[in-house]
């Protein structure tokens, strides 16, 4: 028995079985969803309420990570989730550049550290709630461990009518004479984001990179939005004192003079951990390079970096000071100061009794044929040092001849850059080989050492 053959109807086919028509023409058997997928889809969609994350396969556990919302709130997801594909996702939905070579290859620390990094950077003195930031130091802390902060942000400026900015610039007492002006201060009036409330809280970071600017500040320039007041110097100064795992500081181009220079290095004089000190692109002079001095007898600095800032003769003297008795620096960079001959001088008797430094950078400091010949009898003696810059100083012919003899003596230094000297032709070459032949023993010595282990 047959009927007749419509859309939607059944009918006995020659065997003996019914058999169904579909509707819709397209359908197959294999549109229907399978259990299994269902219910990872109904996992997925009550992650917040059943956090069941740890409980799935690793294949299971793979696929939710690249079906879950990059919008989850952090407070579900930091201690649920691992790293992995999830954290892959949150990166690249919101940052173009995702490079992990300063993360430890983790997906998770990029995303917690960028994303305090975005929320300090975005602080606004006075109208951020500080919670904003304090929030997520549960959920980051573990994970921490670097923060490059490129922006800080003032407080916004309340506008004021004529009549009280009048006022404000000056008053006169009943005989017409001025009296002091309100608005008088020593240095910007501005505070940003303090640091106390925070850093002793990180208890993983190990780096911290501060520049004190406004990006972007379009017409509302001031000069102002480029330098931290005193202030932000004092909190800054005691919440890296308790920061005690703290192992770089890095704090350029943020108009550091003497006096906040002395104050953040009688806090940092006993510090536990930190190994570099990068305080490039400042105004720091002598007073504050004699602090620095302090800080190399006291610490267990490895890397000093001042280059770019306002240290003279008597400032380097403090310094070289210190190197002659320091063990631990391995890296300083003068670059860019005014040493002159007095201070390149004293470095290079320093350095006489000195067998820890490795790389020493003098460039730029108008240093002429006088620390040439200094430095000239540290590479006769110094088999420790690797690399010496010493461009853009006029150092003579007389200087050229000086070091051109001394390396010839020398088996240790693998760089020297004396570009743009004065120093002669021959002089100048006799360096260079002396240099390729420190090199290509320094290779074969490596060589040796990889084959043995």
């Amino acid at each position: 028995m047959s009927r007749p053959n419509s859309a939607g109807s059944t009918a006995t086919d020659s065997r003996g079985f019914r058999r169904i028509i579909a509707e819709d023409p397209d359908w197959r058997l294999t549109l229907v969803p399978c259990l299994s997928n269902l219910c990872l889809q109904s996992i997925v969609k009550n992650i917040e309420e059943k956090p069941i994350f740890e409980a799935l396969s690793p294949i299971i556990n793979d696929f939710v990570q690249e079906t879950l919302s990059t919008s989850l709130p952090l407070q579900v997801t930091v201690n649920l989730i691992s790293d992995g594909v999830y954290w892959k996702r949150c990166c690249e939905q919101r940052w173009d550049i995702c490079d992990l070579a300063h993360y430890g290859h983790s997906w998770k620390r990029m995303f917690l550290e960028r994303h305090m990094e975005n929320i300090i950077e975005l602080f606004i003195p006075d109208v951020t709630e500080p919670k904003t930031v304090l929030e997520m130091v549960p959920l980051c802390k573990d994970y921490v461990k670097r923060l490059d902060i490129s922006q800080l942000l003032p407080p916004i400026k309340e506008p004021q009518d004529e009549e009280e900015e009048e006022e404000k610039e000056e008053e006169e007492d009943e005989d017409g004479s001025k009296l002091t002006s309100h608005t008088d201060h020593d240095g910007p009036s501005m505070d940003h984001f303090d640091f106390n409330i925070l850093l002793n809280k990180l208890t993983q970071l190990e780096e911290l990179h501060l520049v004190y600017r406004v990006k972007q500040c379009g017409m509302n320039f001031e000069w102002k939005m480029f330098e931290m007041t005193d202030r932000d110097c004092e909190s800054l100064a005691k919440a890296l004192m308790s920061c005690k795992t703290l192992k770089l500081l890095k704090l350029h181009q943020s108009h550091i003079e003497d006096k906040k220079c002395r104050l953040l290095v009688k806090y940092l004089l006993d510090h536990p951990s930190l190994r570099e000190l990068n305080f490039s692109h400042n105004l720091i002079g002598d007073k504050g390079a004699r602090a620095i001095g302090k800080l190399l007898n006291r610490s267990k600095l490895e890397t000093l970096n001042m280059c770019d800032n306002n240290i003279g003769g008597p400032g380097a003297k403090a310094i070289a000071h210190a190197l002659s008795v320091n063990s631990t620096l391995l890296s300083l960079n003068l670059r860019l100061n005014c040493l002159r001959d007095e201070g390149g001088q004293a470095i290079g008797k320093a350095l006489l009794n000195n067998n820890t430094l490795l790389h020493l950078h003098l460039g730029a400091n108008r240093v002429t044929g006088p620390t040439a010949i200094a430095l000239s009898k540290v590479l006769v003696q110094n088999n420790t040092l690797k690399s010496i810059n010493l461009s853009c100083n006029n150092l003579g012919v007389d200087g050229g001849i000086a070091l051109g003899e001394a390396m010839s003596h020398n088996t240790s230094v693998t760089e020297c850059d004396i570009r743009l000297t004065e120093v002669d032709e021959q002089s100048a070459s006799s360096i260079n080989q002396v240099v390729w032949t420190n090199q290509s023993s320094e290779q074969k010595r490596h060589a040796r050492q990889s084959e043995t282990k």
